[in-house]
């Protein structure tokens, strides 16, 4: 494997990792979703979907109390 190859499947990686662990993928595998299950239905913009994900989490009492 050449330098440079090795280098674009280094920084591939770190880019999966990144988006993984801030949530960042989370809107697109909910999009896939969607669109495996009703090609038809009205899928939420990023804005309503992070909203949504957002006010489910701050509703979770596992999650613990927040302020902010």
């Amino acid at each position: 494997m050449t330098r440079g190859r090795r280098l674009r499947t280094a920084a591939a990686r770190v880019r999966w990792l990144w988006r993984e662990a801030t949530g960042e993928a989370a809107y697109d595998r909910y999009v896939a979703h969607a669109r495996r299950h009703d090609q038809a239905a009205p899928v939420l913009s990023r804005r309503a979907f992070e909203r949504r994900r957002t006010d489910a989490r701050e509703a979770d009492p596992r999650e613990g109390f927040r302020c902010c």
